[in-house]
């Protein structure tokens, strides 16, 4: 039998203090998502279909590849944090929920890094 208070058998154990920070993170990118969203689909839409020289010619424009860039680093950042709140919510092998967020961060951050410099190079005629 132990004299430890409640307080005292629990203090140092629980959350690690991360939930807020990334909680306020993915609100954040989703309520970034809506203007985003539709600023980016508006000129896709107008380029879609009439072929290569309309999409260099959208995205030539500073403010269309601007919001373009946005987007994607927005869409990425809110996919890597839903991904990464699935795997610790339904993965329980310690093992494979390591290696899976660790997928998660490298293959989001590594796409949108991809999609980042896809608009550059039509920015900037590479």
């Amino acid at each position: 039998m132990g004299f430890k208070t409640d307080y005292a058998r629990v203090h140092g154990t629980g959350a690690a203090g991360e939930g807020v920070g990334h909680w306020w993170s993915q609100r954040i990118t989703s309520v970034a998502l809506i203007p985003l969203t539709l600023l980016f689909i508006v000129p896709f839409g107008r380029a879609l279909g009439e072929g290569h020289a309309a999409f260099v010619a959208t995205y030539s424009n500073l403010w269309h590849a601007l919001v373009a860039i946005l987007f994607i680093i927005a869409a990425f950042r809110h996919l890597q944090l839903g991904l990464q709140v699935v795997i610790e919510d339904y993965v329980s092998a310690k093992e494979w929920r390591t290696g899976l967020l660790l997928a998660n961060t490298l293959l989001t951050t590594a796409f949108a890094i991809a999609g980042v410099l896809a608009v550059a190079s039509v920015l900037f005629g590479a």
